[in-house]
């Protein structure tokens, strides 16, 4: 079993940067794929970024690509979401998950573990 702990979320101005991280625990973090995903209020918690057990292959949604970045130090157990250039479209619930896998996995009910979120607030 993973319990997960994001953190890093905060209030932002547009245009800023944040770092996003999601500890693990258990001893098997290496083997579970990993996502973040972000609800804003009144929508349906959408995907966000995924990554593969190794960090080698990733995966984003369309509205952050080039601007978010998903990572992991299985050392730590901990991964990351990077949030550059932030929007006030961003602001949401940002929320890590894992699962068993050697690939990555962009739909939220593919995911068997989540933590309990991260509020990020964007203002223009």
């Amino acid at each position: 079993q993973v319990q997960l702990v994001e953190s890093g979320g905060a209030l932002v101005q547009a245009g800023t940067s944040l770092r996003l991280s999601c500890a693990a625990s258990g001893r098997t973090f290496r083997n579970y794929a990993m996502g973040w995903f972000r609800q804003a209020p009144g929508e349906e918690r959408e995907f966000v970024a995924a990554i593969n057990w190794s960090g080698g292959l990733t995966f984003y949604a369309d509205s952050v690509k080039g601007r978010f970045i998903i990572s992991r130090d299985n050392a730590k157990k901990t991964v990351y979401l990077h949030l550059n250039s932030l929007k006030p479209e961003d602001t949401a619930v940002y929320y890590c998950a894992a699962r068993g896998g050697t690939g990555y996995y962009i739909n939220r009910h593919e995911y068997e573990y989540w933590g309990q979120g991260t509020q990020v607030t964007v203002s223009s």
